[in-house]
């Protein structure tokens, strides 16, 4: 089936890029594995009129809200490959069903590759987080960690001073220097070189950290910075230009999120650094108007 745009992600920055192209009454077909990466997040903050909502209610919600267009199509699975085809874009779906456009966009996003350490998995989104602008509030005050996992951290516990009493957890690695230890006594921050076995406590609660010489410290929420990888090599097979991110590679774009390949553009985690939902759904409205101007005004260029 032939549509004027398929974005290939269904969070939100592929339901903003998605509503936008639908209001303009043109064709786009969504395609979404049900894998968004905030799904392990009990709530999400920070959001315009969604401060506290659970991000899989939000998703459904503005999903629901687009289907009401009739230029719409949502597709359920895997977005499994992808082509150029007589200056048209075709995307394989994992039912075998094989969809063309005349654009696309990319907002399949990213996943988060966490250290290997027991408690660690089963808590992520909940007191082993990442961003403390979407879940530090909820930790105000509270005696907070920050886990070594790349030299940003230094630059992640100086920021989350702010939010409570903050120890780095070097995990085993080497003190930074001599400057980035000042600027952390500076900002009261704790150097704990150990390195961490285990997380403990009830639930999906975190109470302690157990270090490799026996002691179990005391902590309430566990910041950490983790690397990251691109949910789908659809980008690459199309000859998207990636670049490297401070957590992992993005695709590259410019201000109009149009990637290195014309007509093809990224939005969302997938292309941008520093990470946010409201980020997210901006680039989704960017790319999502981009692309219908692009189909307005290529013609008339020709």
């Amino acid at each position: 089936m032939q549509h004027d745009a398929i974005v290939v992600g269904g969070s939100f920055a592929g339901l903003s890029a998605a509503i936008h192209i639908a209001r303009a009454r043109r064709s786009v077909c969504v395609i979404d594995a049900g894998r968004p990466r905030n799904r392990f997040a009990a709530a999400s903050h920070g959001f315009f009129g969604q401060d506290g909502n659970q991000p899989l209610a939000m998703i459904a919600g503005a999903g629901s809200q687009l289907r009401s267009y009739p230029s719409v199509r949502t597709v359920m699975g895997e977005a499994t490959g992808a082509r150029a085809i007589d200056g048209r874009f075709a995307v394989m779906v994992d039912d075998g069903e094989t969809l063309t456009a005349a654009k696309l966009i990319l907002a399949f996003g990213i996943s988060d590759l966490l250290p290997d350490l027991p408690g660690m998995a089963e808590r992520w989104g909940k007191s082993v987080l990442h961003c403390p602008y979407c879940h530090g509030f909820e930790y105000g005050g509270q005696r907070l960690g920050v886990l070594q996992t790349m030299p940003i951290s230094s630059h992640q516990a100086l920021l989350i001073a702010d939010w409570g009493p903050t120890t780095l957890y070097l995990n085993g690695d080497d003190f930074p220097d001599a400057e980035t230890q000042r600027t952390l006594a500076h900002r009261c921050v704790t150097i704990e070189p150990a390195r961490v076995l285990a997380l403990q406590g009830e639930g999906e609660g975190l109470s302690s950290l157990l270090l490799d010489d026996g002691r179990n410290v005391p902590v309430d929420a566990l910041y950490l910075a983790p690397r990251t990888r691109i949910n789908s090599p659809i980008a690459e097979q199309l000859g998207c230009a990636l670049e490297d991110g401070p957590f992992g590679p993005v695709i590259q774009t410019d201000a109009a999120k149009l990637t290195t390949v014309s007509g093809i553009y990224a939005a969302g985690d997938v292309a941008r650094v520093p990470h946010n939902a409201s980020w997210a759904a901006a680039d989704g409205v960017t790319a999502g108007i981009s692309l219908q101007q692009s189909l307005v005004f290529e013609p008339l260029e020709s």
